[in-house]
């Protein structure tokens, strides 16, 4: 797994390294750490942001501060895991505009790093995870994450994914104990929602990131916002 540190300062992109080493030594992790001394530097790199799997980045940076790094290195790759490192609390609701897998305070590392690295290669090898189902258009492996919801739709249920619908003669139920623990939400008897892509739920309405809304029965309502809040609460 490569990482890239930006941070402007040399101490602590060193103490970040050591903590990283520190990590990765306890848990027979493999890391390549390179080091980057401004956003600037990094946002111009192109071909080796298409390595990174995790990148850290100092908000507080002259050039061109983390936020906005952030942003560029998002629309070049949004799968991408972006840490923000900050000295400042200040800063913390800030991460949600440019997606940000995590954030962490400079004076805490000793204590949120080793926390903070378990959630997110839990996340990176949930992303790997692929399901394989036989469907009408014929038997078809897709990453777990590339399903948005499937709904019953008379005697079939469609999958819908970022590029593609598929089809399939299998009960809902079944359907979803074969997703166990990939984060799937039961929200009606004809939904199964990927929570990944859940905007916010109120009013009985569940809004996507992609813009759709789905109704949460009244019945489900309190069952389905309480296991979005858990799954937000582990992220």
């Amino acid at each position: 797994m490569v990482i890239a540190i930006c941070d402007e300062k040399a101490e602590d992109r060193k103490k970040l390294c050591k903590l990283l080493e520190n990590y990765q030594n306890a848990r027979r992790q493999i890391f390549q750490i390179e080091e980057y001394n401004s956003g600037l530097e990094l946002c111009k790199d192109k071909e080796r942001i298409s390595r990174y799997q995790i990148i850290f980045l100092n908000i507080n940076m002259e050039k061109m501060d983390g936020l906005k790094s952030a942003m560029l290195i998002k629309e070049m790759r949004p799968s991408i895991h972006i840490i923000l490192v900050t000295s400042y609390m200040n800063d913390t609701l800030d991460e949600y505009k440019v997606k940000a897998t995590r954030f962490l305070l400079k004076d805490d590392l000793d204590n949120t790093l080793d926390e903070c690295m378990e959630g997110v290669l839990k996340e990176i090898r949930r992303e790997k995870q692929t399901v394989r189902f036989q469907f009408v258009e014929g038997e078809t492996t897709l990453k777990a994450d590339d399903i948005i919801y499937i709904e019953t739709n008379k005697h079939k249920n469609l999958f819908y994914t970022k590029d593609s619908t598929y089809s399939i003669y299998k009960k809902l139920g079944e359907i979803e104990e074969e997703l166990v623990g990939l984060d799937f939400v039961r929200i009606h008897q004809s939904f199964l929602v990927n929570m990944r892509y859940v905007d916010k739920i109120s009013s009985y309405v569940m809004r996507l990131t992609t813009g759709e809304e789905l109704s949460v029965p009244k019945s489900r309502y309190q069952y389905v916002k309480q296991t979005f809040s858990q799954y937000k609460e582990k992220k």
